[in-house]
């Protein structure tokens, strides 16, 4: 099986695989550690995909190895024997790089490379600008819905139906929860296509063929937020252990992978505020949150602080995260929402619906309460509040009954007081 291993002498790592029947092992000058051996893989990758297609080119990838002359010589039939009739020796091929390459150079045959090979390259070009949630999700992307399919074409040879065709048939792939594919995700694949076609057409001066593609329909998220007694229910009844934790997510608007991720040092008892400034995604700690307007100082009210201060009775001695379990580890939030929050729900005849809804709980709240919407819009990490009008002001009547009940007594009071003036001033004219 294909790997990445280290020299017992050196240290450094180096690709062991096999092909044509043959075992190859090509050094590199890159030193064994976690960030190395995954620019490695990648390339493993790569070359596994390839020869499977069965357009691996040797050279490009070794291009001074002695195996790679080999390959060359033999041609498309495997090096079984050297031309004494003797095997050809499993050895260590002499290619030394100094950097794992992105991608394998053109073939000569060609002037551009595979979509496989220039993805690669525009995956580490572009890794740097991205979160790590998000390099995650172009990998995945690209390995089960990109690769297999066009993999080995040459980057300008997709035509325009190709892409049409590719996302008719994503609208029929199963996903986790054994449905079809979501437009959004079936947007972010196709996404993820077309820049890859942009930045190759601009390179290689051809028309990308993604053109007057429209992304999928998006359906309207259903927006649920809690009432307050409904908020009052739920932080009677949860366990104890729990209740600063759904406290703190009820009243701040915060997002999961932000409260999860909160740490004491963000915490300003002092000046009662939040410090928004790093989030935890799948396990991983985010050092930049979602996005620039993300990165924000939320206000406590004295229900949070109070919540908060219990809550350093129980964490702050473990000096890292807020809520986290007994031995100071991040919680696992699918795990809390499967064992915790859903079965609550259940137990109180609430309808089913995501921890996030605790978050537009916030936002109804306070528009019910009378805060200004700007400050609603950056505690919400928001850049404007158009996001709260569009999305959030339909429940605002229900909860304020400022459902235009204002305006009526307004005209009411102002033509009453009309109606009356004239009933006084008749009456003067009649005397």
């Amino acid at each position: 099986m294909a790997s990445i291993r280290a020299r017992a002498d050196s240290g450094k790592l180096f690709f062991d695989f096999r092909f044509q029947g043959v075992r190859c092992r090509e050094q590199t000058l890159l030193d064994d550690s976690p960030a190395n051996r995954r620019r490695l893989e990648k390339v493993l990758q790569r070359i596994e995909l390839e020869i499977h297609q069965g357009v691996f080119d040797y050279s490009a990838f070794f291009p001074g190895s002695k195996l790679a002359a080999t390959f060359a010589v033999a041609g498309s039939e495997a090096p079984r024997e050297t031309g004494l009739g003797q095997p050809t020796p499993q050895v260590d091929g002499p290619a030394v790089i100094s950097a794992p390459p992105p991608s394998a150079p053109v073939p000569a045959s060609t002037t551009r490379p595979t979509i496989g090979a220039f993805t690669e390259t525009w995956q580490l070009e572009n890794q740097v600008t991205w979160r790590r949630s998000y390099q995650r999700t172009v990998s995945d992307i690209v390995t089960k819905h990109l690769l297999p399919r066009f993999g080995a074409r040459d980057v300008g040879s997709l035509l325009r139906e190709e892409l049409l065709q590719l996302r008719s048939e994503l609208a029929k792939v199963k996903g986790r929860k054994k449905e079809t594919l979501s437009p959004r995700r079936i947007n972010a694949i196709m996404n993820v296509m077309s820049l890859i076609l942009a930045e190759a057409s601009d390179r290689y001066k051809f028309t990308s063929p993604y053109y007057n593609i429209k992304p999928l329909r998006i359906p309207k998220s259903d927006v649920e937020p809690f009432t307050l007694a409904e908020v009052q229910r739920i932080l009677d009844t949860v366990r104890e252990d729990f209740r600063d934790y759904y406290t703190v997510r009820f009243f701040t608007g915060m997002r999961t992978g932000e409260v999860d991720g909160l740490k004491w040092k963000y915490v300003d008892f002092e000046r009662q505020l939040i410090l928004v400034r790093e989030t935890i995604v799948l396990g991983v700690v985010e050092e930049d949150a979602k996005t620039i307007e993300s990165v924000r100082d939320i206000h406590m009210s004295q229900v949070v602080y109070d919540a908060l201060k219990r809550q350093l009775a129980r964490s702050g001695r473990l000096k890292g995260f807020v809520f986290c379990s007994s031995t100071g580890h991040a919680l696992d939030h699918n795990n809390i929402t499967k064992r915790i929050w859903y079965p609550l729900l259940r137990h109180l005849g609430l309808k089913k619906r995501r921890p996030y809804q605790t978050r537009h709980t916030a936002a109804t709240l306070w528009l019910a309460a009378g805060e200004n919407p700007e400050w609603i819009a950056r505690q919400m990490g928001h850049t404007s509040t158009e996001m709260l009008f569009k999305v959030y002001s339909r429940y605002v009547p229900n909860l304020t009954r400022k459902d235009g009940s204002a305006f009526e007594r307004l005209l009411s009071e102002r033509f009453a007081s009309s109606a009356q003036n004239v009933v006084v001033e008749g009456a003067h004219h009649h005397v």
